[in-house]
């Protein structure tokens, strides 16, 4: 092979010989090193060498792109691989595919680094309003109506104008918190606020915060605000040192020498649906959702029962007592609730709280809340001497020992037996004088 020292003229004018397919021109400076040239003018550097005693030929590249000293170069290169016993062609695959591999771990770094970046511009965009207004509308089976309200209460951020005179609206405890990202609500800041609102108004404060830690465990568990919040805001030994712990209302109960005179003064209320609906508190121990969202439909005066939408169970029946029954019969029926009030949106009483407070008042007895009305029933039956399970049967408390759960479930006429005794207790005891019609009897005139 005929060899010369490449230079730029040399490779200009160098062609391929007449009649053959390809001609190769070969360098002196670099062994290995070619140049060819094929019947069309193209021509290409290329580095032959033997690996092994087999002849091999590699593309280098074109003259348009490779200079001379380039070519030497890279086929000096090839030939120091060549004598350490590799294959260019497998040095170069593995190069290749070692850069692909640092090429995507590249982009997967920068796609990781894109990724958090959005999940911190999401957190810095998700205010703690919106996930909890997600948390509103998320079902809450066992959410009843005032629950609800109170939830709402605790959450209004103020500045509008209340329904009498023309006070603005002061915002609510939870309002300032939600009114902040999600992700800045930490413990440092909820125990900041906690102790600002305690300053003013601690009850409003702990009950705010309650419903608040409940929802911060409501996110926790859900990937669309789980990487936003942090769900051990709530929980810090010092945020426990604030709120105390849910304790029994002491004294939340009515006596038995106090029944002549609360029965007197709630029998002697303006309304008479808000008169019958205090006084079913009492008689039945029911919550007070429970009745405010009785039908007429849930009444059966023939077989002496109600049906009562309860929270825990979904429905319990109880019996219907003759006193009660003689309230609910002369109550208006305008309306499918037997509780019902023409000014309220739901078309049942809602806030009786008013009327029996003020009624508490004319009677000169202490407070006593809605709920402490079916504490009283509880405490009251005690007089009576009727077992705890026919009590709770009533009220709708879930049985809290094995016989009660597995082996007591008592039927209606049981029940109904123990209610009626219950109820004559406490009209006795209240100076009520009323006799029930017994059933079956009638009153027979002579012709």
């Amino acid at each position: 092979m005929a060899k010369v020292n490449f230079t730029a003229g040399r490779i200009a004018e160098f062609k391929c010989e007449s009649g053959k397919g390809q001609t190769f021109l070969w360098d002196t400076s670099a062994p290995g090193l070619g140049l060819r040239v094929t019947a069309n003018g193209a021509k290409a550097y290329m580095f032959q060498a033997k690996l092994n005693g087999q002849a091999m030929r590699i593309t280098i590249g074109s003259p348009a792109t490779w200079t001379i000293d380039a070519a030497q170069a890279e086929a000096r290169r090839l030939k120091v691989i060549i004598d350490n016993g590799l294959d260019p062609r497998h040095v170069k695959a593995d190069g290749l595919a070692a850069a692909q591999s640092v090429r995507k771990a590249t982009e997967t770094q920068k796609a990781t680094q894109l990724s958090l970046e959005v999940i911190a511009q999401a957190k810095r965009e998700l205010i703690g309003r919106a996930a909890w207004d997600t948390y509103m509308t998320a079902p809450h089976p066992k959410w009843g109506a005032q629950h609800r309200t109170d939830h709402i209460i605790a959450a209004n951020a103020g500045g509008e104008r209340c329904k009498i005179g023309e006070k603005i609206a002061k915002a609510a405890p939870l309002a300032a918190l939600l009114a902040r990202p999600l992700h800045e609500i930490t413990a440092p800041v909820v125990l900041e606020w906690l102790a600002h609102e305690c300053q003013t108004r601690p009850t409003f404060a702990h009950n705010s915060f309650r419903k608040f830690r409940t929802f911060i465990r409501w996110c926790a568990k859900h990937p669309e605000f789980q990487y936003a919040v942090h769900a051990d805001c709530c929980v810090t030994e010092e945020v426990k040192d604030i709120v105390p712990g849910s304790k029994t209302k002491e004294g939340d109960c009515l006596q038995r020498e106090q029944l002549p005179d609360w029965f007197a003064a709630v029998r002697n209320i303006g309304s008479p649906v808000i008169s019958a609906y205090l006084q079913a508190l009492l008689i039945t121990g029911a919550r007070r959702g429970e009745l405010e969202i009785m039908k007429w439909d849930d009444v059966d005066f023939k077989w002496n029962s109600i049906t009562i939408r309860d929270k825990v169970d979904g429905l319990r029946t109880i019996p219907l007592t003759p006193y009660l029954s003689h309230l609910l019969t002369a109550l208006p029926r305008r309306t499918e609730w037997v509780f019902n009030s023409p000014t309220a949106a739901s078309g049942h009483i809602t806030e009786p709280r008013i009327a029996h407070t003020q009624a508490l008042q004319i009677a000169g007895l202490p407070h006593v809340s809605l709920h402490g009305l079916r504490r009283s029933f509880g405490t009251l039956s005690e007089w009576v001497e009727v077992p705890t399970g026919v009590v709770a049967q009533i009220q709708g408390h879930k049985p809290s020992a094995l016989a009660e759960k597995h082996y007591r479930r008592r039927p209606l006429d049981l029940l109904r037996m123990w209610h009626f005794k219950i109820e004559a207790w406490i009209l006795e005891q209240a100076e009520i004088h009323f006799v029930p019609v017994v059933p079956g009897l009638r009153v027979v005139t002579a012709a």
